[in-house]
């Protein structure tokens, strides 16, 4: 939902979705795979072995949503938060005469004049709410991104140690040191410098209206914008809702642009192969490493249990130059090749020969005569088979050579 923040377990950041629309890919699911019809071709009629789906990411995450209103109306609980939101928009929160009675935030939209806005009843605030009393910080985030800020007072609070004034400068505490752990970036304004209305409220009770015209004054010596409201009669509401459109107007206009996106395109160089070929030493042992977008997402799709899949990747490796690029680092029959990472690579006995027309393709399904182990020599055995090559060939240029002094060739230039 609008309003999202996405988090790591250790508490980073990783998207803030704002707008209707935002988009965040956490954990990319793998893609998925081919079955044997989608594989068939004039040399495969019809192919015995499929491609697996690879293995999608998995990350813990932390969704914590955040309301985004214009408005939000904060104050000690029970001081008619919800009755307010009632009274100027279509909103229907829960309402009853015990503290707490609002568990979640409840979003209205007013309509005052030409100007619509949004308005967040944040449940109740107490002394340490910053520090999470009384779920205080599951109440105060839904703040952070509110423009204009509310204090609805209580002017007909029963309660001997309580009065406007000493509520407003308790909230004012707990909001400065919530804001001081948010570590606000990028052009968001603080909660301590956002603009602050005062809502006395109740005011429909004498005694209570007595109170509010009593603290009016030193709160506007505060520099603060006072209205007296009853939420029961409705007075100085429509006064209330016209000032704090001003307010909203007057903070969308200096909210800064949104910064449209930037599409860079990075295009593949002409000599990009989509893999490097590595010759690799380690105690004695010489390997190759092919690393490449292609060639790992293939073994990942391939089934090594059924042998014309393990021919097809063949085919397709050799199709992407993978044979030539062995070639061409120094790689002979025999040596060992590892496709992927050190840590979880797939490892072959390179046998170039693997690479024949599609006359070996018509065995029965699901194998490949290319790779019956009668045909595929162990290392130890192909440099056997060519150390006695090359001592053949060395007898034979000797005894070629010891016919020629013995006068065995003749010279066809001296017959004549």
């Amino acid at each position: 939902p609008d309003g999202t923040v996405v988090k790591s377990q250790d508490g980073e950041v990783l998207a803030d979705l704002i707008g209707v629309g935002a988009r965040f890919v956490v954990a990319e699911g793998g893609r998925g795979g081919l079955g044997n019809a989608a594989l068939s071709s004039p040399r495969r009629k019809a192919p015995g072995f499929a491609l697996l789906g690879e293995p999608g990411n998995a990350l813990d995450v932390v969704l914590e949503l955040k309301s985004i209103a214009d408005v939000a109306l904060v104050g000690y609980p029970s001081a008619g938060k919800s009755s307010l939101v009632a009274s100027i928009s279509a909103a229907r929160p829960k309402i009853a005469d015990y503290p707490f009675t609002t568990l979640i935030p409840n979003l209205g939209v007013v309509q005052a004049g030409s100007a619509r806005y949004t308005v967040a009843d944040v449940p109740g605030l107490i002394p340490g709410a910053s520090k999470g009393k009384g779920l205080g910080l599951e109440f105060l985030r839904h703040i952070e991104r509110c423009a204009v800020l509310v204090h609805v007072l209580d002017c007909a609070t029963l309660e001997p140690d309580r009065d406007p004034i000493s509520d407003l400068d308790i909230i004012e505490a707990e909001l400065a040191l919530y804001a001081g752990d948010l570590g606000i970036e990028g052009g968001r304004v603080p909660l301590t410098e956002r603009p602050r209305i005062v809502a006395l409220n109740k005011i429909d009770v004498p005694e209570a209206r007595e109170l509010a015209e009593m603290v009016k004054p030193e709160l506007e010596a505060r520099g603060m914008r006072v209205f007296e409201i009853s939420t029961a009669s409705h007075e100085g509401l429509r006064q209330l809702t016209f000032g704090l459109a001003e307010l909203v107007e007057k903070a969308r206009r200096e909210a800064p642009a949104p910064e449209a996106t930037r599409v860079v395109l990075r295009p593949k160089a002409v000599d990009d192969a989509g893999f490097t070929v590595t010759r690799r030493e380690s105690g004695g042992a010489v390997w190759f490493s092919l690393r490449g977008e292609k060639p790992e997402r293939w073994v990942r799709q391939t089934d090594f249990a059924n042998d014309e899949a393990v021919g097809y990747l063949a085919d397709r490796l050799a199709r992407l130059g993978v044979e030539e690029r062995l070639f061409a680092t120094g790689a002979v029959a025999g040596d060992e090749v590892r496709i992927g990472p050190d840590h979880n690579s797939v490892v072959f006995d390179w046998e170039p020969t693997l690479l024949t027309g599609s006359e070996l393709l018509g065995g029965p399904r699901g194998t490949d005569q290319r790779i019956e182990e009668r045909s595929r020599p162990t290392r130890g055995e192909k440099r056997v088979e060519y150390k006695d090559r090359m001592d053949a060939k060395a007898l034979a240029r000797e005894e070629l050579w010891t016919e020629r002094e013995q006068g065995h060739w003749a010279d066809p230039a001296d017959e004549r």
